[in-house]
């Protein structure tokens, strides 16, 4: 049976699971009023009941550990200026603890009492993150200021200090213990090269820390800090990514997550870090971990290729994990959705690439190629109503992990760097080559954000290889966007991408934009007006110069919202249009 673009774009999920203080309700974020606001469902499960009442996205929403109170996050028109607001369960009152507009504001969660917050913001000069914490009737109190991208990776175990993450790039960041008594900064993590360390937890004792690094190989492994002496002790082997860690308060359980070839699989450990039994959690992609207060009980988000998103439960240490909540799929039969294969195509150097590959019925239907964005970033197997929607229409869908995707180990991360950079988009060709050879013959490229500038440079650099492209929040000029874009995000950026001091011409030689003339394929471009991230001029400039160049262009943009398209109202517009352009370039129906 065929269903319109509507029904799938109304699957919905939850995700974001919180328990509140007694432990006997559960908060989390849906889009069921068209954006994510703030819900709840008794633990023992039944009818939800929604907390928030906005028009703009809330993201974050966590349960204070003593008090009926929510902290949550939310932005204006995707500007991603996020605020803190503070939400009192018995009466109804939201009041808006940050209070800054022009200001982005990262929560770091509530001190052990409940008594205070912590995040890092832009306050001071609009650019770099400096650490703030706030009583919950008091005022912002500054108590790091400091150059660069910060976050607050977790209170300490008494509330006397916080662990604080400094950023270097998206793949390399310290640790730092500051001392909220004397502001007293304590670097925890020296190294060389580049080093992540997340999923940060300090222990109940407050003597150690549990987190997932790749300081000492090539995959991320679960591990104990000593705060005393900085050793680490390893609790897995370096085999794949150590995603999602969280140690119950009590400190009895240690949960973590494996990413295996894009699929999770939950470990679980006891207080001295030793393995137990692994749960067995059905087939998909699971996360943000949380922990009941009195430990007995696990949630988390699951999700899976063919199951919408949605809060399990499970009672440890060996019990079945179940829905708690129960997202509605718009009326569409769960056994329409598809599941991939995982494929692996060689491309120009013999380098094997990783994809999923979701096929319909039909022999050698025309194939989207979805580019994630990133690009230190990996496609997952999980849930994509706009991918469930094309294979229902008859495409079929690849989704790629060119080199330079994360989860296949540090030197993968790092294939796509500076002068690298066009050797992923080489990947890309080769995935179309493969398909061809594989008897696909109409091939279109679709991504956002880095993914849309891998659509326009496939379509630059192999015009003749792709019969239509979508282009989401994509680069087209990679100068202009690093002088444009959220000035704390471009030293973030350059070391992935290259500097405009060092590498300008470089830069200006990969961009999309200066080789336009090269494009034939027919392009859609879509952009939110308040995009602080690429912002909306790179999507005017590949438009005006494909027009200017004769040819074949189509371009929505939304004047509410930023980075991608959050709000219902405007994926309903904007996705039944990439259809309709898909199916008139490609193809599947009269």
């Amino acid at each position: 049976m065929d269903f319109d673009f509507g029904r799938y774009l109304k699957i919905r999920g939850a995700y974001g699971a919180s328990f509140s203080s007694d432990g006997r309700r559960v908060s989390f974020l849906t889009s069921i009023t068209g954006v994510p606001q703030a819900w709840e469902v008794p633990l023992g499960g039944g009818w939800p009941e929604q907390l928030t009442f906005h028009e703009e996205r809330v993201s974050g929403a966590k349960y204070s550990p003593s008090e009926e109170k929510i902290a949550f996050s939310m932005d204006v028109g995707g500007n991603e200026r996020m605020q803190i607001l503070l939400l009192d369960r018995k009466t109804g009152e939201e009041r808006n603890l940050t209070d800054d507009l022009e200001a982005i504001h990262y929560f770091g969660g509530f001190s052990p009492d409940g008594e205070r917050i912590a995040y890092t913001a832009t306050r001071r000069n609009g650019t770099d993150f400096d650490v703030y914490t706030q009583n919950l009737d008091g005022e912002p109190e500054m108590v790091w200021e400091a150059s660069g991208y910060h976050s607050v990776a977790d209170w300490g175990h008494d509330g006397s200090y916080l662990i604080v993450s400094r950023h270097h790039s998206n793949v390399n960041n310290d640790l730092y213990l500051l001392d909220l008594s004397s502001g007293e900064a304590r670097l925890l993590t020296p190294h060389e090269g580049d080093a992540e360390f997340s999923g940060v937890n300090v222990a109940a004792d407050g003597k150690s820390v549990f987190l997932a690094t790749d300081r000492d190989g090539e995959f991320l492994r679960l591990a104990r800090l000593d705060l005393d002496s900085l050793e680490l002790e390893y609790l897995t082997s370096g085999e794949w990514d150590v995603e999602s860690v969280k140690l119950s308060k009590d400190g009895r359980y240690l949960a973590a997550s494996r990413n295996v070839d894009g699929y999770s699989e939950l470990m679980l450990f006891n207080a001295r870090g030793k393995r137990m039994p692994d749960p067995e959690v059905p087939e998909g992609v699971f996360g943000e971990f949380a922990f009941s207060p009195d430990s007995n009980r696990l949630a988390f988000t699951h999700i899976g290729a063919d199951r919408n998103p949605d809060v399990w439960t499970m009672e440890l240490p060996d019990g079945e994990p179940k829905r708690l909540t129960h997202s509605t799929t718009a009326g569409i039969p769960r056994s329409t959705f598809k599941k991939p294969r995982l494929v692996r195509y060689p491309s120009f150097d013999g380098r094997e690439i990783p994809a999923f590959f979701y096929e319909p019925e039909m022999e050698n239907a025309p194939v989207i190629v979805d580019v994630h964005g990133g690009p230190e970033a990996q496609e997952r197997p999980d849930f994509n109503p706009i991918t469930q929607y094309l294979l229902n229409r008859g495409y079929a869908v690849l989704a790629p992990n060119v080199r330079g995707s994360t989860g296949y180990g540090k030197e993968y991360t790092h294939l796509d760097d500076v002068e690298k950079r066009m050797d992923s988009v080489a990947d890309l060709a080769h995935a179309a080559h493969w398909l061809r050879d594989n008897g696909h013959e109409k091939v279109a490229v679709m991504g956002g954000s880095y993914g849309g500038f891998m659509v326009l440079a496939a379509i630059t650099e192999y015009p003749e290889l792709w019969s239509a492209a979508v282009d989401i929040v994509g680069i087209a000029n990679m100068v202009t966007f690093l002088e444009n874009t959220g000035s704390y995000r471009r030293a973030l950026r350059e070391s992935e991408y290259g500097s405009l001091e060092n590498d300008r011409d470089f830069l200006e030689s990969i961009s999309p934009i200066h080789k336009a003339e090269n494009i034939v394929a027919p392009l859609m471009v879509i952009h939110g007006k308040n995009d602080p991230r690429v912002p909306v001029g790179e999507a005017e400039q590949i438009v005006e110069r494909v027009k200017k160049n004769g040819g074949t262009v189509e371009y929505l943009v939304y004047e509410d919202e930023g980075h991608g398209l959050a709000k219902l109202k405007n994926r309903l517009d904007a996705y039944p249009k990439v259809a309709a352009f898909l199916d008139e370039h490609l193809g599947t129906k009269e």
